[in-house]
């Protein structure tokens, strides 16, 4: 069994208050002199001590702790924001717990609940489209927690976004400025704000220019299906306007299957306007001139962190949320 801080203190003849300050870093502050301080963190390396974080939990009430719950952890987007997450985490004294809800709101909704009984300090949550509810059960109780990529307009929370009405306008606008008329945009999960918002970008890029709208130019995918649906969605925008000279991607995962489609079909992206938000190492590959507009994602994943944190450690207008919107760089 490993030493505890009352084993240290009787081998060193020293009191257990004065090792948990020296050991937790307070040392000078506690003004204990350098030589106790050496003693007792020479004896602690060579005894390999280990603190006990349930006993400091419950002391502090706090865990030290963040969740961070995503729909799809192995998507190359949230994938690469959990890094980010968890560096500044650390670097910031926090561990982090992730969790996938696998775009399933009753899987969301226990998993925020199975976190909140582990003493979890707070959340940053990518919530699916039906999260409303717990959300509002956060808020009620003033539990700490950060949204990103998606939020509820409706809802006063902390949100990190992107600029997600900018960033289709610009890509849309970039085909039409290549001459294309005949834009397609293939998205999911419309019942989603920010698709929503990305399908406002693209038809008002186009209304302005006078462009070609038409319902048989938008297709939704299926979240869940994706790989086969987009094959059906796909098919049935060719079906209906076989002159469709260029395609809007709202989202990285559809780009890349769109491209999968595209060479199946032995169709030839050079001749098609391409542009996709956020990317995949691959695009450059198979699609080198399609334009992409990329996602800020150490700065969605840094500046998550840095808020709730903030919220964790302080009182101070608690009650006034943190609403970010990103830029987007193509």
């Amino acid at each position: 069994m490993g030493k505890s801080l009352k084993d240290i203190a009787e081998a060193l003849k020293v009191s257990k208050t004065t090792v948990s300050w020296v050991l937790s870093g307070r040392g000078d502050e506690q003004k204990i002199s350098s030589a106790t301080q050496k003693k007792i963190i020479d004896y602690a390396k060579q005894v390999k001590y280990r603190p006990n974080y349930l006993a400091k939990s419950l002391s502090s009430g706090k865990t030290k702790t963040i969740g961070l719950v995503v729909p799809f952890i192995g998507d190359t987007f949230y994938a690469q924001v959990a890094m980010e997450v968890e560096l500044v985490a650390e670097q910031l004294g926090y561990t982090v717990t992730f969790c996938s809800s696998e775009s399933n709101p009753v899987r969301e909704n226990n998993i925020i609940q199975m976190l909140r009984s582990k003493n979890i300090d707070g959340l940053i949550i990518a919530p699916t489209n039906y999260a409303k509810g717990e959300l509002e059960n956060l808020i009620q109780e003033k539990y700490p927690f950060v949204l990103i990529d998606r939020f509820f307009p409706e809802l006063d929370t902390n949100y990190i976004i992107i600029d997600n009405i900018g960033c289709s306008y610009n890509l849309v606008n970039k085909l039409i400025n290549e001459g294309r008329k005949k834009i397609a945009i293939i998205t999911t999960a419309s019942a989603l704000f920010t698709m929503s918002l990305r399908y406002e970008g693209y038809k008002t890029a186009l209304i302005e220019h006078d462009c070609f709208i038409s319902p048989h130019l938008y297709g939704e995918v299926s979240r869940n299906e994706y790989e086969l649906d987009i094959i059906r969605v796909l098919d049935t925008i060719f079906e209906a306007v076989p002159d469709v000279d260029g395609f809007y991607f709202t989202t990285h995962y559809l780009g890349m299957e769109g491209l999968r489609y595209f060479y199946k079909r032995n169709i030839d992206v050079s001749k098609i306007g391409l542009a996709c938000l956020h990317s995949t190492p691959s695009f450059e590959l198979l699609a080198p001139n399609m334009h992409i507009a990329y996602l800020p994602i150490k700065e969605i994943g840094r500046e998550s962190v840095r808020v709730l944190i903030e919220k964790l450690e302080t009182t101070d207008n608690e009650d006034e949320k943190v609403k970010l919107v990103l830029p987007v760089c193509d």
